[in-house]
């Protein structure tokens, strides 16, 4: 069975957004083995300069790092990625699968984004469009396309 890891920086506090997450990662758990790994976003003053914020992501990046399996095939969400369909999504997780890579690792930043150091080690850069979302939503929006690439290539009735 294939790997799923999600690497979130932060953690959820709203209940509904706490509903959603474990819903979908249920859902998905019919698919693959699914795993999310939380991690503390490093704290910045008030009013970061960048320089700051760029210290900040670069701390983070040694935490991310740590964290992607060993061997896994790693995904950011950036809004410099690419934009995909559902089915577009769908198809790159199967050719993942099809490489023979047993795990795919999928990484949402802090609210000031990722280093790009991470970035460098992506195997490919996706993103959610040119909207901008707050990162709890961007969670459930992840974990739900990642639920319904699963179900496109199980051929599911799911996505319609």
């Amino acid at each position: 069975m294939f790997d799923i890891t999600l690497i979130t920086m932060g953690k959820l506090k709203e209940k509904f957004y706490l509903s959603a997450a474990e819903e979908y990662a249920k859902r998905l758990s019919a698919y693959c083995r699914f795993k999310l790994i939380e991690l503390p976003e490093h704290r910045l003053p008030e009013d970061p300069s960048p320089a700051e914020i760029s210290v900040g992501l670069e701390k983070e990046a040694a935490l991310i790092q740590s964290k992607i399996p060993k061997g896994a095939w790693l995904c950011v969400f950036t809004p410099e990625g690419k934009e995909l369909s559902s089915e577009g999504f769908a198809q790159k997780l199967s050719e993942v699968k099809i490489s023979g890579k047993s795990s795919a690792a999928f990484l949402i930043g802090s609210s000031f984004g990722m280093s790009q150091t991470i970035k460098d080690k992506a195997d490919f850069r996706l993103s959610m469009g040119k909207m901008t979302f707050p990162h709890h939503l961007a969670r459930i929006m992840v974990l739900e396309q990642l639920y319904r690439a699963e179900a496109i290539q199980a051929g599911s009735k799911y996505h319609k």
